[in-house]
């Protein structure tokens, strides 16, 4: 199973549970409903930190050059999208017949309320690889080569020609 698709479901699924757990406690405590949806909004994110920083972490680790790690961002950007898309048309799904959680019509479950789930998402992978791949680089040793293989390309290099040899001393 690929990276985004693993995280695409475990994510809609944790939509799901949050949009009922939200339409319970609205339905339960409407005065305070102000304060119930974005505090559940913290619990999407929270695990999509966790998880990205650990992803941020394990592929620094597993490959120094920078670039030539993988692309997380668009693992968490369709791994978002498809929370959103997949999340938000099963909850539209259940609202039809479970009143109490709040949906919109067909429409704007699969634009608006699926965007802000993507893009909630994605900003929390991004910016938690982000940290991930810090913590690791920040504990690298000063001088690590960017691209291995380099030496193979010397007939390519304009400037291999005018550097002086390792016998030979530099010129002022």
């Amino acid at each position: 199973m690929s990276k985004w698709l693993l995280r695409g479901l475990v994510f809609a699924a944790v939509v799901v549970v949050l949009r009922l757990i939200q339409g319970a406690l609205v339905d339960a405590f409407p005065t305070q409903a102000g304060w119930i949806s974005p505090t559940l909004g913290l619990f999407l994110a929270i695990p999509a930190i966790v998880w990205a920083y650990f992803d941020g972490r394990a592929d620094a680790a597993a490959q120094s050059d920078p670039d030539r790690r993988q692309d997380l961002a668009m693992v968490w950007l369709v791994a978002g999208l498809i929370a959103g898309l997949l999340g938000d048309l099963v909850c539209w799904f259940i609202g039809l017949f479970y009143p109490v959680l709040y949906t919109g019509n067909l429409i704007s479950e699969l634009t608006s309320f699926a965007a802000f789930t993507a893009l909630l998402i994605f900003l929390a992978g991004v910016i938690a690889v982000t940290i991930g791949r810090w913590s690791v680089d920040r504990k690298a040793p000063p001088y690590v080569r960017r691209r291995e293989g380099d030496e193979e390309r010397a007939d390519t290099d304009v400037f291999a020609a005018v550097q002086p040899g390792p016998d030979e001393p530099a010129k002022p």
